[in-house]
């Protein structure tokens, strides 16, 4: 932390090391020659164009075989079944590529660019010069509405306050002073000397010395972090383990009946025997998981869309399904970040309030006060009172200050003059002799009570001065009390459903913030997160526990306070070894936590670096919105599994089938290009499967692809899938090729359509929710087109079908209707049985 070394530094020591006259600034000659050896005060970003873009849609190993299966098929002068196959590529690609294209052109539109200029002193001269050009020891000066362009120490402040949110959290400005501290500051918070680069000027004055620019300031610091962590989804990581899994199988059987064809029947056919393992093992790939993905992820994208939901990376939808714990920061997430009167606790009916704002700099300015407290009290004020107040003007003033801890004026109005002293409550009780000890007391235990739910309180006292009698310093000794008026950024309306709905889902929340440990316990307590306000742990003492106990740690607080951006990524990393972590934020400080993070999800309003390394934006600063979005990613989860398992049981089931039977006659029991178009009109009507609806037992809590449990459940169900394609092969193999093939071919075509509408529901078919509209009138449609083409010169010429008897249709029609029976009867003893013991 290189600011804590300046925090108690005096100006003059500041200036010797800098070798800078604090009231001349640096010479243009050795700001150019500091320029060249420092470099410019720049924190460079990731740009993203449209081959970066496109290369991100070939990431998935589902791609790469694919494409390889093409490579194949061409070679062995199979252009159709090359053609198919590429198409669903293509496809993929091409809805992937446009979706991410379109967020992240979203994305820079909502960039907000940093400051750009600012005055500076350059040759005793006031100037104003290119933020990038500033170096260490340039002095600058600061007015409000300035957003600071470098780390700075202050040697001059008036009435100095600096929103730092975007680093700290904390939703209350800071006081900023030029006292020397007498020991390092380690937090920022306390750093009541230092300015920090990218935070805003609220009201006050100030001059500072840079001492870090571009990379070396406390933003480079936390880019540089988040430049290093290595983020991969859960999507593509489980992706990868499934990919794999399917290789593998493909492969060892491919070998086997390979070898066992060649044992059998020799080299005669070669050839033809290597173009039948290649269509083998297309067959059982699920190639329209890419396209099937890519739609589920695309309509959740949609419809996240009109709850103004950004979606940058299309996977995140899915990985924010699998969510398990949920960290967010509190200002701007749980609260509205803004603070307003919480309590008036008025004092011999004495108007507190009112004397509170007319003690507010700038009363006479039509433009809204830029201090969060007098925005509070402004608005809390009556309409005629506000104008009542202007009124009055201030003769006299003596601005806040951290050694008295309070500010002081004195207003006029006609011939009545008012002192008014507002600040710390115990500051302020001593300034009032003519309180009693009982009063005293009543006092400190409201101001105490205040203070541990959470609230911030200031005291007010007035006395009536006498024109000849105007000295403040001398009046503020003999002053009546009014009373004390408590703050608080209230929680969001929609916040505390959104905890209630979390829960229901089985997503746990826990806040990160830079805040103070009172203030983030009486948030969590209202959002019913803790029922002991107390429960908090701060990062410091997080920090200092031992690698053991901070895991103990993580699982017991659901409150995380005053945590540093290095504390909250190692937060999030230990939650990681256990849970896939999701972390809402939307500060500067918030950057590495997104990025090591499943899903990083930021508001509309965070900053450039937190918005560049987020998957998610929010437009709508809501709670609410992600709990929606985790529902959201479930239900595309819940679909693609649908599809995997319903495509695995089909294929393995026909594949094991067709390659035994392989074995059994001397001619192939189904063609290549039968194979080929089987999974094309099976898989056709499976890609509306994106559109199906969900039951609400797949929401209720996160969901990982297990692939025990998938192949588990493909060999539970490819079992019976292999029987009845024995029976098939019973039923007409003695008739003759073409009618085995074409038969087999309509049966397996059409038993394959019907096992997606049993394995869509683990409850009886007629239980689940209702069926997709889409997926019911493709899969009729493909059905039909099934049993016509046989009957057609395109099925006969191009797949050498044969037009099945209408009798032979019925057969079909009624062992596929048998086999439905046994499918739905597995699924539901696999699920009642198999499935509540691997659960155990």
């Amino acid at each position: 932390m290189e600011y804590s070394a300046y925090t108690n530094k005096s100006p003059e020591e500041l200036s010797k090391e800098f070798s800078v006259d604090l009231n001349k600034g640096l010479s243009k000659a050795e700001a150019e020659k500091r320029l060249l050896s420092y470099g410019p005060n720049k924190i460079s970003g990731r740009e993203v164009n449209g081959w970066q873009i496109l290369k991100r849609q070939f990431t998935s190993p589902f791609i790469w075989l694919l494409l390889g299966a093409v490579g194949l098929a061409f070679i062995l002068r199979e252009f159709i079944d090359g053609g198919m196959i590429l198409l669903f590529v293509a496809i993929n690609t091409f809805l992937g590529f446009i979706q991410e294209y379109h967020s992240e052109n979203a994305v820079k539109l909502l960039k907000r660019y940093m400051v750009h200029r600012l005055r500076t002193l350059r040759d005793g001269r006031e100037e104003t010069v290119e933020s990038a050009s500033l170096v260490p020891g340039d002095i600058i000066l600061v007015k409000p509405g300035d957003i600071l362009p470098a780390d700075l120490r202050f040697f001059a402040a008036y009435d100095l306050m600096v929103d730092e949110s975007v680093l700290t959290g904390e939703s209350a400005p800071a006081k900023k002073s030029a006292e020397t501290e007498k020991e390092k500051s380690n937090a920022i918070f306390a750093a009541t000397n230092i300015g920090f680069s990218g935070t805003h000027i609220m009201t006050g004055e100030g001059k500072g010395i840079i001492f870090a620019t571009g990379a070396k300031t406390e933003i480079g610091r936390i880019a540089k972090m988040t430049g290093e962590t290595i983020h991969i989804g859960a999507f593509e990581k489980n992706l990868a383990k499934f990919s794999t899994f399917i290789l593998r199988l493909i492969s060892i059987t491919l070998v086997a009946v390979f070898l066992a064809n060649l044992f059998i029947k020799g080299l005669s056919d070669l050839a033809e025997l290597v173009i039948f393992s290649i269509a083998l093992a297309i067959s059982v790939i699920p190639e329209a998981l890419p396209v099937v993905t890519t739609f589920s992820l695309s309509r959740g994208a949609l419809r996240l869309a009109k709850n103004k939901v950004v979606v940058k990376r299309l996977a995140a939808i899915e990985d924010l399904g699998s969510v398990e714990i949920l960290c967010t920061d509190k200002t701007g997430t749980l609260t509205e970040n803004k603070l307003t009167v919480d309590q008036v606790y008025a004092f011999q009916d004495r108007p507190a309030l009112w004397l509170a704002n007319l003690a507010a700099p700038n009363i006479k300015d039509d433009d809204e006060p830029g201090d969060a407290f007098d925005q509070a009290l402004i608005g809390h004020l009556p309409a005629e009172e506000k104008i009542n107040i202007k009124q009055y003007g201030q003769i006299e003033e003596i601005p806040f200050d951290p050694e008295r801890r309070r500010n002081s004026v004195i207003v006029q109005k006609d011939k009545e003059f008012i002192l008014i002293s507002r600040g710390a409550a115990e500051e302020i009780i001593k300034l009032c002799p003519k309180i009693s000890p009982a009063e005293k007391e009543k006092l400190t235990a409201w101001h105490v009570s205040a203070g541990r739910a959470g609230r911030r309180v200031i005291a007010v006292a007035s006395r009536k001065l006498t024109a000849k009698n105007k000295d403040i310093l001398a009046g503020e000794n003999n002053l009546d009390f009014a009373g004390l008026i408590s703050f608080i950024d209230p929680v969001k309306k929609s916040t505390k459903d959104a905890v209630n709905k979390a829960e229901s889902l089985g997503v746990k929340i826990k806040i990160l913030t830079g805040d103070s440990p009172e203030v983030a316990g009486a948030v969590a307590q209202q959002i019913a997160l803790t029922d002991d306000i107390t429960a908090v742990i701060t990062g410091e003492n997080f920090q200092k526990l031992s690698h053991e106990e901070q895991h103990k740690a993580t699982e017991k607080y659901a409150v995380f306070a005053r945590v540093t951006p290095e504390q909250k990524f190692n937060i999030i990393h230990i939650l990681q070894e256990k849970y896939e972590v999701g972390f809402l934020g939307e500060g500067i400080n918030d950057a590495p936590a997104l990025k090591i993070s499943n899903v990083g999800l930021v508001v509309e309003s965070a900053s450039d670096i937190a918005r560049e390394t987020a998957d998610i934006v929010l437009l709508n600063k809501s709670l609410k919105v992600i709990i929606d979005g985790v529902e959201e990613g479930r239900r595309v989860f819940a679909n693609t599994l649908k599809y995997i398992k319903a495509t695995l049981t089909s294929n393995f089931g026909n594949f094991f089938a067709v390659a035994i039977a392989s074995l059994l006659i001397d001619y192939l029991p189904m063609l290549p290009l039968q194979i080929l178009l089987l999974n094309l009109l099976s898989d056709f009507p499976m890609i509306a499967i994106a559109t199906d609806n969900v039951d609400l037992a797949e929401l209720k809590k996160p969901r990982h692809y297990k692939i025990k449990d998938v192949a588990l459940m493909a060999i539970t169900l490819g079992v019976i899938s292999t029987v009845f394609d024995f029976i098939f092969f019973g039923l007409f193999y003695r008739i003759s090729p073409a009618t085995l093939q074409t038969n087999w071919f309509i049966g397996s075509v059409i038993t394959e359509l019907l096992l997606i509408f049993s394995i869509r529901t683990r409850y009886f078919f007629l239980k689940g929710k209702k069926l997709s509209p889409t997926l019911l009138w493709l899969s009729v449609a493909a059905i039909g087109i099934t049993i016509l083409l046989p009957f057609t010169f395109i099925g006969r010429d191009l797949f050498k079908f044969t037009a099945p008897t209408y009798t032979q249709l019925l057969t079909i029609s009624l062992v596929a209707i048998t086999y439905f029976i046994f499918t739905e009867s597995g699924k539901l003893l696999y699920y009642r049985f198999v499935k509540e013991n691997n659960n155990k």
